[in-house]
């Protein structure tokens, strides 16, 4: 190494061990309006009121928002019956990852995380120089003795996305106070929740109840999912007392704009779309599923808005086959390489047409069987 290559500034350790995190593609090269079936977003869209609380909102553009985001904290405080002192609101649920990371590891300090979970959780463990314990899935799923296997007197923090993405795959609630109880006090569990408003599974529980009741548990939300918010980033957390007071000190102090909330707010309040937008996931995720299963697809069981598709090995049948086909159509589906699985596909429960193709598409693909 050179003495002027000594002298530049260096990151942190492990940021330079990072692997950027790259959202669902939009674009189809040379194909126009493409179906986006990547990213998980609603097929319905935002409500109406979301919409106009959105617009109305945005003529006191010129004024800082209220710093604790008071808007958004009592809709939510109104839906769910929680305490407001306990919701930290935050720019995307993301951000309230990032900073229980900030906030509670340090250099060297272990993370568990199971196979196949959203990726986010070992950027920001890596970030702040600490490390990724990544405990084996089963059958795709989170393996409760896996992870517990993986805890040592280094852990400080455990990842569950319950459900998770991109598998599909939850929980039960007795699950979830299985794992709790095998953590040491000082571990914090951090559940995140993205997708809780879609599972209609009676032992499925998206933690409220153990936030509560402990005090090392999280749980963060976001309105970028059933509330069709994406673009807007809003997330919000429910948090232990001392936990909430932790990231309202180290947050950015207008975090969530005035217009963010209002529409976060109208969304949350407009229970007649939520239900549409529940119901309408139910009924297409369940025709989805049996109809690509019907092609000789495996497609796991799935309580989100998503299903994972797995593909043969066959030269001419595989997932970087198919994607590429159905890019070719204007049809995105979402790649899942980065995350151990190059033989499958995420594809995001769409509009009735929207689906319809794919399936339709998927045949043309795969031919005869």
């Amino acid at each position: 190494m050179t003495a002027e290559a000594k002298s530049l500034p260096t990151p942190r350790p492990g940021i330079l061990d990072i692997s950027p995190y790259v959202g669902g593609r939009a674009h189809a090269g040379g194909v126009e309006n493409p179906v986006k079936l990547s990213s998980n977003e609603s097929a319905l869209g935002p409500s109406q009121a979301a919409l106009t609380a959105f617009a109305a909102a945005a003529k006191g553009m010129s004024i800082y928002p209220e710093g604790s985001a008071e808007i958004l904290r009592q809709a939510i405080c109104e839906i769910h019956g929680l305490d407001a002192k306990r919701i930290v609101c935050s720019n995307g649920s993301d951000e309230l990852i990032e900073l229980l990371c900030l906030s509670y590891l340090r250099p060297g300090d272990e993370v568990v995380i199971s196979q196949y979970a959203f990726s986010i959780y070992e950027i920001y463990t890596k970030a702040n120089s600490a490390i990724p314990a990544i405990a084996p899935a089963k059958n795709y799923g989170v393996d409760v003795d896996a992870m517990l296997a993986y805890v040592t007197d280094k852990t400080r923090m455990v990842f569950l996305a319950n459900p998770n993405n991109p598998t599909g795959t939850y929980l039960s609630h007795s699950e979830v106070r299985r794992l709790h109880a095998g953590l040491p006090p000082h571990v914090l569990l951090v559940i995140d929740a993205a997708y809780a408003e879609f599972v209609r599974k009676n032992d499925y529980e998206a933690g409220v109840e153990m936030v509560s009741q402990f005090d090392n548990v999280v749980m963060t939300r976001t309105f970028s999912k059933v509330y069709a918010l994406a673009g807007l980033r809003i997330g919000w957390a429910y948090c232990p007392a001392q936990v909430a007071d932790v990231l309202n000190r180290v947050r950015a102090p207008f975090n969530v704009s005035v217009p963010a909330q209002a529409a976060g707010a109208a969304a949350m309040r407009d229970r007649a779309h939520v239900d549409a937008s529940v119901e309408h996931n139910e009924i297409w995720r369940a025709w989805l599923t049996e109809n690509l299963r019907k092609l000789g697809l495996r497609v796991d069981d799935s309580v989100g808005n998503f299903l994972l598709i797995h593909f043969p090995h066959a030269a001419g049948r595989t997932a970087h086959d198919a994607d590429a086909f159905l890019a070719a159509r204007g049809l995105i589906l979402r790649g899942v390489d980065s995350y151990g699985l190059a033989d499958c596909l995420r594809l995001t429960v769409g509009r009735e047409e929207d689906n319809r193709r794919v399936v339709a598409a998927l045949a043309e693909f795969l031919g005869p069987s």
